[in-house]
């Protein structure tokens, strides 16, 4: 065990396990023996050459990447609890988040559908409301700033964060911020506003629809020669969230989307057909039934009724509900070979059985994140298991060989599964 994993902080957080590290520091899994919770403890190391003024100006950086999200009270945004000053260096204590950012996401499964990303992109729009109302911009928002818990999105990092009331801490001549993800505006020398913020969210989606951002070069200079030079590309895999990226992506910030236009075509978007097919209609023998009508509308009123009538009827029978569609499709489909030996199994009732499955630990390993296709199945057999499904409706879940009750629509499930000694 090295030095820093028997360090305690403020005689109460202690540290446990590295989870990651990067050029400005790292981050722990920690341990608040005051408290009895895991935690996250993110270690600041300054650079060796910095003068005192830029240690002060570094101090007071890390108070406020505390301080913001401490002032915001919302689950889109991760839970900022203790600064400690140890060892001549801050550490931030925050709350413990095992999930994947949306960063690795992308990099191990690919350019995300277009529901997801739109899912994403409500809480990440919601996360900045709620900061800009604070005062509060986040200068920095990208993939690896952004956590997937399950159906959760949270916002993390907002070591450049700026309130309006704060006097700015960027030394002039110095550029903060991801190139690859930073508003024009921004990248020509000009303040951060919450338009500019909007920006960014626009790259962010449209690389978690294409699988890059929009502007990514070689380079940096590339990069930010092409932001300044170059139309923003249309993303091809957005469906119907197009006209959202489009619009966040607008290099003028006065003709960019604000919030409220941003959110009001997010959920246009999300709530339309997710196909570009129109609903079948039903068929009628509208000609004949008319000609019937007529005839005996002219001799009784009583029979023009019952006429129209036996019309309705002729029609397709209805469809079934999707809880009735969804039991019969599973009765037919059998139980899945393998179950009674699985820890854990999950068959799909129909095309909306999505799932997350992980194995929990210091470091958690995510073992599925999708959605399953009619029939398709899923048998996991580790010791111990995390799983969310999304729709309880739309699953079929057997945990060690016993199968589990159903649920309604729209309804989701957490299941924490030890595998029993007869599994």
């Amino acid at each position: 065990m090295s030095q820093s994993e028997r360090l305690v902080l403020a005689t109460r957080y202690r540290l446990v396990s590295e989870i990651g590290h990067g050029a400005n520091g790292t981050v722990w899994r920690g341990h608040d023996e005051l408290l009895d919770r895991a935690v996250a403890i993110k270690e600041l190391r300054l650079p060796e050459d910095l003068s005192e003024d830029d240690r002060v100006v570094f101090y007071r950086r890390t108070l406020r990447e505390a301080r913001a999200p401490a002032q915001l009270r919302t689950p889109s945004i991760v839970e900022v609890y203790d600064v400690v000053i140890e060892q001549g260096r801050p550490w931030i204590v925050m709350e413990l988040i095992e999930a994947p950012s949306l960063e690795e996401l992308i990099e191990r499964s690919g350019p995300l559908p277009p529901d997801r990303v739109g899912h994403i992109g409500r809480k990440l729009l919601d996360a900045l409301g709620t900061a800009h109302r604070a005062g509060i911009v986040h200068r920095d928002l990208k993939p690896s700033n952004v956590l997937l818990d399950g159906d959760r999105v949270v916002l993390t990092d907002f070591g450049l964060a700026f309130s309006s009331g704060s006097a700015s801490l960027t030394k002039t001549g110095h550029f903060m911020g991801s190139p690859a993800y930073v508003a024009p505006e921004v990248a020509a020398g000009e303040k951060a506003t919450p338009r500019s913020d909007l920006w960014s969210l626009g790259a962010t989606l449209y690389a978690a629809l294409e699988g890059r951002p929009p502007f990514e070069r070689d380079n940096v200079m590339a990069t930010l020669s092409a932001l300044a030079n170059e139309p923003a590309p249309v993303p091809a895999n957005a469906g119907t969230l197009g006209p959202v990226i489009t619009g966040l992506l607008e290099k003028n910030p006065t003709r960019r989307l604000s919030h409220a236009r941003a959110a009001d075509r997010l959920e246009r978007a999300l709530s339309g057909p997710r196909s570009g097919r129109r609903p079948a209609t039903p068929r009628y023998r509208l000609t004949v039934v008319a000609a019937l009508v007529a005839a005996t509308v002219a001799s009784c009123g009583v029979g023009a009724t019952a006429l129209i009538v036996g019309m309705m009827r002729e029609g397709p029978e209805p469809a079934p509900a999707p809880a009735q569609a969804a039991t019969s499709a599973a009765a037919g489909a059998g139980v899945p070979a393998g179950v009674a030996s699985s820890t854990l199994a999950v068959r799909a009732r129909n095309d909306a059985c999505k799932i997350f499955v992980s194995i929990p630990g210091e470091a958690m390993t995510v073992l599925a994140d999708e959605t399953l296709k009619r029939d398709e199945a899923r048998k996991y057999d580790q010791q111990r298991l995390n799983a969310v499904i999304y729709d309880a409706s739309a699953c079929d879940v057997w945990v060690n060989g016993r199968r589990e009750p159903g649920g309604a629509p729209g309804e989701r499930k957490n299941l924490t599964v030890t595998r029993t000694s007869g599994g």
